[in-house]
């Protein structure tokens, strides 16, 4: 009950902050998103509260590409919504979306979280962590590099090399030290695993209580699910059983992925699209965003779950979200060169 009359108020605040509704005929935006519905609802209701316009949402779990290329120039869609910046690059490589830049749209959004051209804005954060057997593993800090340590030996659990958190994740290391340093990572990190690279992250969690590994690597929004109870009973004891580092990069911060959204090239309603997207990242809707799916906001100043503040403050990696999506194929080549997931 104290979650939902937060976020009401929020709401209310967010209404207030811009303008209340409309009086007029009701103005419309049709959004296309990847993420299930009830986790953008609250952000759809609140827009609509606060303009007046109206928001349609078709949930499309896989091919939104595809189908938005096969609508071509009478697709409904206004607004692309999806996890991961792999994703916001494949509907940009794809013709799809159109630039937008706005004040607005700048001044919330550091230039590291957006497209330099405009095509897509960063609206939430995930960051990669490291969760730990708290009783065993007696550390206040780690970095990435340090989980080819040989000291790790037989001790890490991660879920397969090729899922996209992990492909981005080498991808970045690739950006900090190269292609060649990023092989000899990902060689000692292999041999530090405890087990076969699968599962998920939670299964991470699991297994650390399971005594099986000592660290795991897994997404700050995870620790979130389990500790918040929505995951249930076994996946909350799991979430409160380990310790969470947010691990930097030497001389850089956390790594994280996004969820974020672009303007479809074809939108019928682009000024009501470009209204959604400067209300998605205003501070009061950020912390709506966030707490609702258990991210960290965009904004610095926006209100953040106290489940995800409990982990640390997160410094996150100043590289390029862009720079590292361009790296995605030869990562993933790279995990397959060094068999990871054999």
């Amino acid at each position: 009950m104290a979650r939902f009359r937060v976020i009401k108020s929020l709401l209310l605040g967010g209404a207030l902050l811009f303008g209340g509704g409309s009086a007029g005929a009701q103005e419309v935006v049709n959004i296309y998103t990847t993420r299930e519905p009830g986790l953008a609802a609250p952000l759809f209701e609140a827009f609509t509260k606060a303009t007046g316009i109206e928001v349609k949402s078709v949930f499309i779990k896989d091919g939104l590409a595809e189908r938005v290329k096969a609508e071509g120039a009478t697709s409904p869609a206004d607004i692309l919504m999806t996890v991961d910046v792999g994703n916001l690059l494949d509907v940009v490589d794809a013709g799809i979306t159109q630039p937008v830049e706005t004040p607005a749209l700048k001044a919330a959004i550091p230039a590291n979280l957006r497209d330099p051209a405009g095509n897509w804005y960063a609206l939430s954060l995930r960051a990669r962590l490291v969760y730990t057997a708290k009783d065993v593993v007696k550390l206040d800090a780690i970095t990435y590099e340090q989980l080819a340590d040989p000291k790790w030996k037989g001790k890490v659990c991660i879920r397969s090399g090729q899922h996209p958190y992990n492909v981005a994740l080498v991808a970045a290391y690739i950006v900090h030290h190269g292609e060649a340093k990023a092989e000899e990572w990902l060689r000692g990190v292999k041999a530090n695993l405890a087990r076969k690279a699968a599962g998920g992250d939670r299964e991470g969690a699991r297994d650390i209580l399971g005594g099986i590994c000592d660290l795991a690597v897994g997404n700050s929004y995870y620790v979130g699910l389990m500790r918040s109870g929505k995951g249930g009973a076994d996946q909350k004891k799991w979430g409160d059983g380990i310790g969470v580092l947010l691990p930097t990069f030497e001389g850089g911060g956390t790594h994280v992925n996004v969820s974020g959204a672009a303007v479809a090239k074809n939108a019928p309603h682009k000024a009501a699209a470009i209204k959604f997207m400067e209300f998605a990242v205003s501070p009061t809707m950020q912390a709506v965003y966030a707490q609702q799916n258990m991210e960290y906001p965009v904004i610095a100043e926006a209100g953040i779950d106290p489940v995800i503040a409990g982990l640390g403050k997160l410094k996150v990696d100043p590289i390029s979200l862009v720079d590292i999506a361009k790296n995605r194929k030869r990562a993933s080549e790279l995990i397959d060169k060094v068999g990871f997931d054999n």
